[in-house]
């Protein structure tokens, strides 16, 4: 069901703008916000769009707290790469496993992983079409955290920047406070998130009980520390998604709108 919570005399929504109301909001500040996460196995307990969920939910906040711009139909794609040597081990798999992305050997579904190259492309032929429309702040709300995912993101706004009249940023949607811990995926941060947007999405009955430690290798649930060479030996989830909470997802998700609306004042001026 299409995102419905807007302010009846602020339209976030592109997509519901008619030409001359989107020509008068451009004219007013030239600013866009372009939410992208990909459709991505995040366990058996959270929705597949997970990452492009919470990356709209927090663009259409920050667009309707600054009461300036419009959010574009998000974009739910993203690119991953094979997981390193390192990684595997990390996760729990023998040497050698063959990993992409999250889809560990368990899973109950297919992530919908693009080609990197196909991905950069996509989202460059997006973004140029946004500066022809006379766009000249574009903010990328990012949902998803693979390094090379990141990086084409990174590359696409700094080359923009220098060769275009726009100037554009983004941002992963995650508060700081858990981006300096490094982010984790299917644990209790997004599933918290999860929880706070609709607590129907999330099933944790689909985890073992409280009794049963959660090891990475099993659910495709990993937590900070799962992705560096600091993991947990034993493998187990120490943010366990079974200690969500819906006022932890409302938190994270309020800190990460305030920082993101920061982000978007210094680039406007």
């Amino acid at each position: 069901m299409e995102h419905q919570e807007t302010l009846a005399e602020f339209e976030t929504r592109y997509q519901w703008l008619r030409p001359a109301q989107l020509v008068e909001r451009r004219n007013a500040c030239p600013l866009i916000f372009v939410p992208v996460g990909p459709l991505e196995y995040h366990g058996p307990h959270l929705p597949l769009g997970t990452d492009a969920i919470n990356c709209t939910r927090v663009a259409h906040a920050c667009c309707r707290k600054l009461r300036k711009g419009v959010v574009l139909p998000t974009l739910m794609m993203g690119t991953e790469r094979e997981r390193c040597p390192a990684q595997v081990e990390s996760f729990g798999f023998e040497p050698g496993t063959r990993i992409v992305g999250m889809d560990f050997p368990g899973r109950l579904w297919d992530s919908h992983y693009l080609p990197e190259e196909v991905f950069a492309i996509h989202l460059a032929a997006e973004l140029r079409i946004l500066i022809g429309q006379g766009y000249r702040y574009i903010c990328i709300a990012n949902g998803h955290g693979a390094v090379n995912h990141m990086e084409v993101i990174n590359r696409l706004c700094v080359e923009l920047s220098n060769t275009s009249p726009a100037k554009l940023v983004w941002r992963l949607t995650l508060p700081q406070e858990v981006l300096d811990g490094r982010a984790g995926h299917a644990d209790s941060v997004e599933t918290s998130l999860m929880m706070h947007y609709n607590r129907h999405s999330v099933d944790l009955g689909t985890l073992p009980g409280r009794d049963v430690p959660i090891r990475t290798w099993e659910f495709s649930i990993v937590d900070g520390p799962g992705f560096t060479p600091q993991y947990h030996r034993d493998h187990v989830v120490r943010d366990d998604p079974r200690n969500s909470t819906v006022e932890q997802g409302k938190r994270s998700f309020n800190l990460c709108v305030d920082e993101l609306a920061a982000d978007v004042e210094r680039l406007i001026g």
